[in-house]
């Protein structure tokens, strides 16, 4: 078995009001990390009266993707002005870009038709604790790979 590392993982956000990373070395993730949430199931079963059964393929590939950071990541400010500038209206709302990459495995992760799904939580307390942010992607696209890394 190969080790896992988040240090080997590129992850970024792109769009008309920025271009940051969101993942990786220097980012102040949290420990959470980053999910990536399917929306809806690809198959419904049906079961007939008789017993007999027939799946029903689903073309969705739509996703909620989640990144956590800690409250003192300078991606907060990065991310809250983004927020600010994508639904100021709806000319840019929804046109940004998530890619993950992880280089030790192999993994590659596309995100497109990217939008905030609401502003992070904003906590103020004893510890400096969490901020999560929250997308919803229209299209999602999955290549994991074999867990032999691949050149950068």
């Amino acid at each position: 078995m190969a080790t896992y590392s988040f240090l080997d993982n590129l992850v970024a956000i792109s769009g008309p009001n920025g271009n940051f990373n969101l993942g990786g070395p220097g980012s102040g993730n949290s420990e959470g990390g980053i999910s990536i949430v399917m929306t809806e199931d690809k198959n419904t079963m049906t079961i007939g009266a008789g017993g007999e059964g027939m799946h029903s393929l689903h073309a969705g590939r739509s996703a909620t993707i989640t990144t956590r950071f800690l409250k003192t990541s300078p991606q907060n400010g990065l991310l809250s002005a983004m927020y600010a500038a994508d639904t100021a209206d709806g000319s840019t709302h929804g046109l940004n870009t998530i890619s993950i990459r992880d280089l030790a495995r192999g993994d590659t992760i596309v995100c497109q038709q990217v939008a905030y799904a609401k502003f992070a939580d904003v906590t103020y307390a004893k510890d400096g604790g969490e901020m999560t942010w929250t997308f919803h992607s229209v299209k999602v696209d999955f290549f994991l790979g074999t867990g032999l890394p691949v050149a950068a």
